[in-house]
């Protein structure tokens, strides 16, 4: 599913000086990206068989989902910020050898506490890799191919919130769902392996204090941008959260055609972050009301269209298709305008949108949870319109603020 993608990254990392060790690194960047998203969404594919193996009620398994963003939320910006000081190769493979223990504790928790345990600490050093991974592709990245890059390695973990939903479940449904996390495990060993060995060193950030890089948010594009980022995975999650029941309840479609639906939403996702990276490299920001616009159309059109089955599905990947664009766009708006401006806070600014994506989750989410008990499933898309409207707004004064 990835090779489509891989290929279409490769085009823009001609030119480099070491174009084969140039190709890898950006290979690793985007798999490490891809890893960790799939270690923290999976999580929602497997929900029913995790709530069985434990006898626990979905609604307590459940909450892993919701306690893993907060954690990641709350512990991304102190560590990234409380280790911008240090080498950040140390502080990569570090955090990495923690992910590992972590992940690996949750493929063989023997009961629901140890479970529980094991992804707080996965979720504490999550956002801190990617954020590290992120400010890595910058280095290494010329300045012309930085927009690509940058949005090809955070795609990784944007295609991850989608793909690893269908990935956990196939895996769970032909083995078991602790083979999931096995996997991440086997992978994260591979992978740490390749990032000792192409990850630069001696890269230490400058005068890195707390205060330094909390200024960050004094910016107003800065602010801006986290608005419509939090507020577009906002909308997202509203009716992502019950997308299992949309296809097979409200659309009819059966279980068995579940996992390739799932897989086809994925892939349109996959087409939407490479549209990212052209247009990050061709407009920057200048797009982005629109994407929040069709963003907003496509939620209050939902009712409608999910009264036919495949006209429902269509707008659901048009939706993912088009929800794939703007993180990754963000996400080189807060490199660049740090790089230009708050050298000292780039660990912070690369870690925004990984924290944007998780807090986003966690309010559509439990938008979703309180608004199902009031509107019928098939009408969740107005209640994520709310949040789509906002982003309108917040795109549009965030494109204004960059003009001036």
């Amino acid at each position: 599913m990835l090779s489509v993608f891989f290929q279409h990254f490769f085009i823009y990392t001609k030119g480099a000086k070491d174009m084969s060790k140039f190709r890898l690194q950006s290979v690793v960047f985007v798999l490490t990206a891809f890893l960790l998203g799939c270690n923290e969404f999976m999580v929602v594919g497997v929900i029913s068989d995790i709530a069985k193996s434990y006898h626990a009620s979905l609604s307590t398994v459940g909450f892993l989902v919701t306690s893993f963003a907060i954690i990641y939320a709350i512990c991304t910006p102190l560590i990234t910020t409380f280790t911008g000081k240090f080498d950040r190769f140390k502080v990569l493979m570090v955090l990495m050898l923690i992910f590992l223990i972590g992940n690996t504790l949750t493929a063989i928790a023997p009961n629901l506490f140890w479970l529980f345990v094991s992804r707080i600490v996965t979720a504490a050093v999550a956002g801190t890799i990617i954020s590290l991974i992120l400010v890595f592709v910058s280095m290494i990245a010329p300045i012309e191919k930085r927009a690509m890059l940058v949005a090809s390695t955070f795609a990784g973990f944007s295609i991850a919130t989608i793909v690893g939903v269908p990935v956990g479940t196939a895996i769970s449904n032909a083995f078991s769902w602790r083979d999931s996390f096995a996997l991440i495990s086997v992978l994260t060993v591979i992978i740490c392996d390749f990032l000792y060995w192409l990850v630069p060193r001696n890269s230490r950030q400058e005068n890195a204090s707390l205060g330094n890089q909390v200024q960050l948010f004094r910016d107003r594009r800065i602010v801006l941008g986290v608005i419509v980022m939090v507020t577009l995975m906002s909308a997202e999650y509203t009716f992502y959260t019950y997308v299992r029941p949309i296809i097979t309840t409200v659309l009819g479609f059966s279980t068995t055609n579940l996992t390739w639906l799932l897989g086809l939403i994925g892939v349109t996702f996959i087409l939407g972050n490479i549209c990212a990276g052209v247009i990050a490299n061709r407009f920057g920001i200048t797009k982005l009301t629109i994407i929040s616009g069709t963003v907003l159309v496509c939620l209050l059109l939902m009712n409608a269209m999910f009264r036919v089955a495949w006209l429902g599905i269509l707008l659901l990947c048009v939706i993912c298709f088009v929800l794939g664009m703007p993180g990754s766009i963000l996400q080189v708006m807060f490199l660049n305008i740090a790089d230009r401006e708050y050298p000292e806070a780039m660990n912070l600014a690369s870690s925004l949108n990984p924290i944007c994506t998780n807090v986003g989750v966690s309010i559509g989410s439990l938008t979703a949870s309180i608004s199902i008990n009031f509107v019928q499933i098939n009408q969740i898309g107005y209640i994520g319109a709310i949040y789509a409207l906002v982003a309108v707004f917040g795109s549009f004064y965030l494109i204004k603020t960059s003009a001036k």
